[in-house]
């Protein structure tokens, strides 16, 4: 099977069948070691996973692969799987070397009519492309494996009704951790993350020229994190976290200046401006502007003359 071909788990009971685990105590939710699955030469080495996917890694040798890229990891990393998105692993071996850590999934249904069902798409890490994967300390690695522990040690008790509550309360203790694990990663790499706001300004720059906007359109953020060579998910959390804004903001702030540019130093109408800026109707330009700046783009010009 080929990376173009992934093959599609719809359950956790059938990942525990391919990977020649016991099947599951819970049918909705199971943390394993990867030391305990089964890997064979014939294996899919890509695949897609109806539940959610929450990877915890050690010493692992393969390459990870998302979309046409590959990675190589040497560390302690964690990656985060939303259900739909599509991984696959290459590697020489057919068994990594000492590749241990535990695996997390839970299925969709495991968080249906609790609060953590809407919470958790505030998570973009589930977002993040495989190069973006948390790098975990030895600190960090410690307290994660524990609620990993936990987990798995509370649905291997008898189940009653407080069963599904403990889990999802130590689920959501492990996402708070990654977000903060999140945030030192962005400071720890403050050199890095500040060469990607300058390509970000040089984007939009290059983006908001005229001739740019009439023949491609206003930028998006879906173009601009693949200008960058990020995932969407990732630059929406590192800008808020070294500036405040999201990328949305940025483009936006990028689009006020160049209509303020255009309203103070030429003779084009507000219309015209709006369809210059690569919005379809006028009257939605008007209310950005006015939502940004307080001012009506016909106000904003009168301080002008």
């Amino acid at each position: 099977m080929t990376m173009s071909q992934p093959l599609h788990i719809k359950s956790i009971t059938e990942f525990h069948r391919l990977r020649g685990l016991p099947g599951p105590v819970h049918s909705l939710v199971s943390v394993v070691r990867f030391e305990d699955m089964k890997q064979e030469a014939d294996h899919p080495r890509s695949w897609i996973l109806d539940f959610y996917a929450i990877a915890l890694k050690n010493n692992f040798d393969a390459k990870l692969k998302y979309g046409q890229q590959i990675y190589d990891f040497d560390e302690g990393i964690m990656t985060f799987m939303a259900p739909g998105q599509k991984i696959g692993i290459e590697s020489d071996s057919v068994k990594p070397v000492g590749h241990y850590g535990w695996l997390l999934i839970f299925h969709e249904d495991f968080l249906w009519k609790t609060a953590m069902a809407k919470s958790i798409r505030q998570y973009e890490f589930f977002g993040y492309a495989v190069n973006e994967a948390l790098f975990l300390s030895q600190q960090e690695e410690t307290i994660l494996n524990g609620i990993m522990l936990n987990i798995r040690t509370e649905y291997q008790r008898s189940i009653d009704q407080f069963t599904q509550n403990i889990i999802l309360g130590q689920l959501e203790v492990l996402l708070s951790y990654a977000q903060r694990f999140y945030q030192r990663q962005f400071l720890t790499r403050k050199i890095h993350h500040h060469d990607v706001l300058i390509k970000l300004e040089e984007v939009l720059d290059k983006s908001f020229r005229e001739d740019h906007l009439s023949s491609k359109g206003m930028p998006t953020v879906i173009s601009v994190a693949a200008a960058l060579k990020v995932s969407p998910n990732y630059l929406s959390g590192l800008l808020k976290n070294l500036t405040g804004k999201s990328t949305q903001q940025h483009i936006q702030d990028k689009l006020i200046a160049r209509a303020k540019e255009m309203l103070s130093t030429t003779g084009l109408s507000i219309s015209e401006v709006a369809y210059a800026l690569g919005f379809d109707y006028p009257q939605t330009f008007s209310k950005l502007f006015k939502s940004r700046t307080q001012q009506t783009p016909a106000a904003f010009r009168q301080t002008f003359n």
